[in-house]
């Protein structure tokens, strides 16, 4: 059961009673973000397996996506924040596209926080289509398709070719998986786990996991530091 579902089971309330603190814990997110000086944020919305979940339940996650991007598009806005999108979005209702596409457009030149939302996004299903079109571009541009050439040209054909690679990953609600997230950016990602369960995510918990982060000695396959 994921952090929403265990957080609403505790206090004997549907999951959606989860699901629906666990947008306040995206907005608390996204204005610590902001207030500690983080450049970018990914938060995990919906993933490619999520479809699988029962009925109601999905419908339920789209209506709160759709009332999250008609609630705080303007917030976020209005504090300078620039949102996008990775993942499919062609398998989301016109509706839900629409408000997706508005909130892009109207945040596109803000210059602070950059946020990503992930929705029907799949780490596994990036990679390969990355790698599909990388390929063809190479053949077209008459390279190729070695190792090294993949190696070097595929970043550039990801979702997040426009960010750089995530610094932490913070995974809550005492999950120690990755769960098709980023797979390739994450390559030399630092993890934090908390058993911190995601509805009650606050401010304290990101500052202690920047914290943590700052300790580490990243190596990126190299000896340690002295």
């Amino acid at each position: 059961m994921d952090g929403n579902g265990r957080w609403a089971k505790k206090r004997g309330l549907p999951r959606t009673a989860g699901h629906q603190q666990g947008i306040e814990a995206c907005k608390r997110a996204v204005r610590s973000a902001g207030e500690l000086g983080v450049q970018y944020l990914t938060l995990f919305g919906f993933s490619t397996e999520n479809w699988s979940r029962p009925e109601d339940e999905v419908n339920e996650l789209m209506r709160l996506l759709r009332m999250y991007l008609r609630s705080e598009t303007a917030e976020l806005h209005r504090n300078n924040v620039r949102m996008t999108m990775i993942g499919e979005r062609t398998a989301f209702a016109s509706e839900t596209i629409e408000l997706i596409e508005n909130a892009e457009k109207l945040t596109a030149e803000n210059d602070g926080l950059n946020l990503q939302i992930a929705l029907n996004y799949g780490g596994r299903d990036e990679i390969i289509k990355a790698a599909a079109d990388t390929a063809k571009k190479l053949q077209e541009q008459n390279i190729e398709p070695t190792f090294e050439a993949m190696q070097e040209h595929l970043p550039q054909n990801l979702m997040t070719s426009k960010t750089p690679d995530p610094d932490i990953l913070i995974r809550t609600s005492g999950e120690q998986r990755i769960s098709n997230f980023l797979l390739w950016q994450c390559a030399y990602t630092e993890f934090i786990f908390t058993d911190t369960l995601w509805p009650d995510f606050q401010k304290e918990d990101m500052e202690a996991a920047i914290g943590e982060f700052r300790g580490r000695d990243r190596r990126y396959g190299a000896i340690a530091s002295k």
